[in-house]
C-alpha cells in the first residue's frame, strides 16, 4: 500500500505544472525572412501557455519567433500520433511548410515532437531538437493513467519501438536531452538517456520544475541564440 501511494504521488507530479507561475503567451505575428523560429511542445495535461513560459519570454526578447500550440486532448488518450498531426498542421499554419525551425519538447512533448520529425516529415525542416525530461524509453508511472497515450509511454511499447527504429530519419540533426536524477515521474531515471542525443544531467528537484530551472533554461537559450540568427531590428 505504501508503495502504491508513493507511486501515485509521483504521478501527481505530472499534474502540477501550474503550481509555478508561467509568463503569458504572446503572438508571434508575421515573420520576416531570416528570423529564427522555435516551436515548443508541451507535456501531458498541459497546454501552450505552460511549460516554457520563461524560456519563451527570453527568446522573444531576443527577436526569436516562438510558437507554442495547445494540443488536444492534453492527456493524449487518443494517442500521441494525433497530437503530432496537430503539431504539424499548426507549424505549417504558423510558419509555412518549409521555413526552418528548432523544437523544444517537455516530457511527453519530446516524443510527440519526435513522431512529427521522424514519421511526418518534420526532420526535413528542423535545425535542432531539445527534449526536457522526456522518457525516450518510457516510464513506469504511465501505468497509473489510462488511454492510448499512456500505453504508448510505457517501456517497450510499440510506439517507442517504432520511434527507435526510425530515428535514422533525424539525420545529423543536433539533439540535446536534459534529465534530472531527482525526477520521480520518469522511472527508470535513465529513460531520458538517448544514445542519439547529447545527454545533459541537471540537479532539479521535481519533474514540473525542469522547464523553469536555470541550468536548463540558460543552456537552451545559449544554444539556440548561438545557432540561429534572428533578423536585425529596424
Amino acid at each position: 500500500m505504501k508503495r502504491l501511494l508513493s507511486l501515485l504521488a509521483l504521478v501527481s507530479g505530472l499534474l502540477l505544472p501550474s503550481c509555478v507561475p508561467s509568463l503569458p503567451a504572446t503572438e508571434t505575428g508575421t515573420l520576416k525572412d531570416g528570423r529564427a523560429r522555435v516551436v515548443f511542445v508541451h507535456g501531458i495535461f498541459q497546454n501552450g501557455n505552460l511549460s516554457f513560459g520563461l524560456l519563451r519570454h527570453r527568446l522573444e526578447e531576443k527577436g526569436i519567433a516562438c510558437y507554442a500550440p495547445s494540443l488536444k486532448p492534453a492527456d493524449a488518450h487518443e494517442g500521441m500520433e494525433k497530437l503530432a498531426e496537430q503539431l504539424k498542421a499548426g507549424i505549417d499554419r504558423q510558419y509555412g511548410p518549409k521555413e526552418r525551425i528548432s523544437i523544444v519538447g517537455f516530457s511527453m512533448g519530446g516524443l510527440v515532437a519526435r513522431y512529427y520529425l521522424q514519421e511526418l516529415g518534420g526532420a526535413a525542416r528542423c535545425d535542432a531538437l531539445y527534449t526536457v525530461a522526456t522518457p525516450h524509453h518510457g516510464t513506469q508511472t504511465a501505468r497509473f493513467y489510462g488511454g492510448k497515450g499512456s500505453n504508448e509511454l510505457l517501456p517497450g511499447s510499440e510506439f517507442l519501438k517504432n520511434l527507435d527504429q526510425s530515428q535514422d530519419r533525424l539525420g545529423r540533426m543536433p539533439i540535446v536531452s536534459y534529465r534530472s536524477p531527482y525526477d520521480l515521474v520518469i522511472l527508470p531515471h535513465d529513460s531520458c538517456v538517448w544514445k542519439r542525443a547529447e545527454n545533459v544531467e541537471v540537479s532539479v528537484l521535481a519533474h514540473p520544475l525542469m522547464t523553469r530551472a536555470a541550468p536548463v533554461v540558460d543552456d537552451i537559450e545559449r544554444r539556440i541564440t548561438a545557432s540561429l540568427k534572428p533578423a536585425a531590428s529596424h
